[in-house]
């Protein structure tokens, strides 16, 4: 109980984390990426770029897609603008998975104090480097303390009857995915705790990726929260990143063994596996939409339409 008990508290230390490095990138930039996001909207591809971009930089498909709906239901920004931001959130949430890879062990406390000692300046810009620094600090030491204790973990007798139920079926991991990132509210913190059982070799590559596929339906709660009380364009967006999600789930969901040899392939190390294999759902996923994204936003109107 106490080693899960720590291992809650590294998953909140690592969400902290993030939310320290989004709140110091948005202080530097966010102005400069708000503008971006409504002037360089009026085709679909240079949607994705911008979406992409912004998400990236702050870190965080979740923010970037709260900031469009409310964008959209002020209508500074159109549903039909929106689809391509949307499709490029998700290439751009690969950023932080495959960032959170690094071995920056050894410079994490002197990250964490130079980070904590900007945080005291008052000058603005320094200030949001020091939240900046001392978030990847704390991402970073979260994800070595998953290492340890998702080894231990499985000593626990409720976690590894969790986690054999997760081996037995790739459903069952979708499903995990979802859930575990509707709760935490965070797809990237999902991907950070597989890494550390899968760093640990407490669970396989194939089910980290059914984890990893759930967590990117999941992620579109906060989203749909977000459009709740909002006008019928903001709800299609909403609704046009739940539809996204799903989608490319299904579509990737029968070839797990497929991915998980390509994964293998690439890289040596489990964790730098399943963010390889993160970044080939997202972008894929996005890109076979985006030829078709008029036509996609359409889809979505009709249904939704109907339905009220």
């Amino acid at each position: 109980m106490v080693k899960l008990l720590f291992f809650i508290l590294l998953i909140g230390l690592f969400i902290y984390g993030m939310t320290l490095l989004r709140s110091g990138l948005m202080n530097l930039s966010a102005e400069s990426l708000k503008k971006w996001l409504v002037k360089l909207t009026n085709a679909p591809w240079k949607g994705v770029i911008i979406g992409t971009l912004i998400t990236a930089v702050l870190q965080s498909s979740s923010a970037v897609m709260i900031i469009t709906i409310g964008f959209v239901s002020a209508r500074l920004l159109t549903f039909p603008q929106s689809i391509g931001i949307i499709l490029g959130t998700n290439i751009g949430t690969t950023f932080t998975t495959e960032l959170i890879t690094f071995d920056i062990e050894a410079y994490l406390i002197p990250l964490a104090i130079t980070g904590s000692l900007l945080v005291l300046l008052k000058k603005k810009g320094l200030r949001s480097i020091g939240f900046v620094l001392l978030g990847i600090s704390c991402v970073f030491a979260a994800m070595r303390g998953f290492e340890y204790f998702a080894g231990t973990l499985k000593s626990v007798e409720q976690i590894n009857r969790l986690l054999l139920a997760l081996d037995e079926s790739h459903l069952y991991g979708v499903l995990a995915g979802i859930v575990i990132t509707a709760i935490i509210q965070s797809s990237t913190a999902t991907t950070g705790i597989i890494m550390g059982f899968l760093t640990a070799g407490t669970m396989d590559l194939d089910t980290g990726i059914a984890i990893m596929l759930g967590s990117n339906i999941g992620t579109c709660v906060d989203a749909y929260l977000a459009s709740i009380g909002s006008g019928r364009e903001a709800k299609l967006a909403a609704y046009a990143h739940i539809w996204l999600n799903v989608i490319g789930v299904i579509i990737f969901y029968p070839f797990i063994y497929w991915l998980t040899e390509i994964g293998l392939q690439l890289a040596g190390q489990a964790d730098v596996q399943l963010a390889h294999i993160s970044v080939i759902f997202n972008v894929v996923s996005s890109l076979l939409v985006l030829p078709f994204a008029a036509q996609f936003g359409r889809f979505i109107i009709k249904i939704h339409d109907q339905i009220r």
